[in-house]
């Protein structure tokens, strides 16, 4: 098995590939407080999302949802999509295929 680096994803987020295939990736993201965000952006892959921990507004499209542990839900290719911490915790995403942009 193949260790991957902790990476910063953005202003108070880390990015963690956990598992990968060409067919199939898992990452755990981790929001070290309040307020850090998962910036609005789109990609042509489809994501299934599971909050570990914490407590997200998650964006997708037009619909607005509070999120908390173990709730899960998939976003559709290409759907505009972002979220803001609300409180620190992990999220657990896997995108099919991989996302080739994070290793």
């Amino acid at each position: 098995m193949q260790t991957y680096p902790i990476v910063k994803a953005d202003e108070n987020v880390t990015r963690q590939v956990l598992a990968d295939h060409p067919d199939l990736m898992v990452v755990a993201f981790s929001f070290e407080e309040k307020g850090a965000q998962g910036a609005l952006h789109n990609h042509p892959h489809v994501q299934s999302t599971f909050v570990k921990s914490g407590r997200f507004e998650f964006t997708i499209a037009d619909d607005v949802t509070e999120v908390g542990p173990g709730d899960s839900f998939v976003i559709p290719s290409n759907a505009v999509h972002g979220c803001v911490c609300l409180e620190p915790g992990t999220l657990i995403d896997s995108f099919t295929p991989r996302r080739d942009d994070f290793l």
